[in-house]
């Protein structure tokens, strides 16, 4: 494990739902972690309409966690995308989950037990970056480490964002304004976020960075969420 970085640690509910006792969070909707994924962050995006028209995509995310976003974001890629073109998808975690506990907290999902195979088999958190190729021209690059560090020293090109971190009132050190303003200007214009909450101050800090922002019907017991665009 690289020292500078701390495992994720998990609890668990019904043996694979992971629960972060750090921030009294699960790490998805205990209801459809999957169809979480999907309403949220690839249709908050208009991902698999912007694929028919790109040859190179990137999204990045916020808090890699479970890998879920993902691994469902692979899956419809393949579905989607148009012959030869290529998904780079870049994740920061501060606290990533080992082999076994990243095996059991995608067990669940059978469809896409291949490319969560592929993922677990090729997982080491022993350096800070972590590079995985993938079918159909996938690159996953995971950075391990604080978000507000990482972002700030590349210059990234982003597409779409997935901002997922924990709850803003138990993890806001993943959705200050510094850190929003980095992502701003790490989008290409044109580019979009998505995120679940709705929270004032996120809200304020989006805006702040510069993306407009819109509402949108949230997913399950969620009334409402945000994406923007820039």
């Amino acid at each position: 494990m690289n020292e500078k970085v701390e495992q994720a640690n998990p609890s668990w509910i019904d043996d694979n739902i992971p629960r972060s006792d750090r921030f009294c969070d699960t790490y998805y909707s205990r209801s459809d972690g999957q169809g979480e994924t999907d309403h949220v962050f690839i249709r908050g995006n208009n991902l698999p309409q912007r694929w028919q028209h790109s040859d190179h995509f990137t999204i990045a995310e916020l808090g890699f966690g479970t890998g879920l976003n993902f691994l469902e974001t692979a899956r419809q890629w393949s579905d989607n995308r148009q012959p030869g073109s290529t998904l780079q998808f870049i994740s920061f975690e501060l606290f990533p989950f080992n082999r076994q506990e990243l095996q059991q907290a995608n067990s669940r999902w059978e469809n896409l037990q291949p490319l969560a195979q592929h993922l677990c088999r090729s997982w080491s958190t022993e350096q800070q970056t972590l590079r995985l190729e993938f079918p159909c021209n996938i690159h996953l690059h995971i950075y391990f480490g604080d978000a507000n560090i990482l972002l700030s020293n590349l210059k990234p090109a982003i597409d779409a964002w997935y901002l997922d971190g924990f709850s803003p009132s138990k993890n806001p050190e993943l959705w200050n304004q510094e850190l929003m303003a980095d992502v701003y200007n790490a989008t290409v214009p044109g580019g979009t976020f998505a995120t679940y909450t709705v929270a004032g101050y996120v809200r304020r800090n989006l805006q702040s960075a510069g993306f407009t922002i819109t509402r949108a019907t949230g997913f399950g017991t969620k009334r409402e969420m945000l994406k923007g665009q820039k």
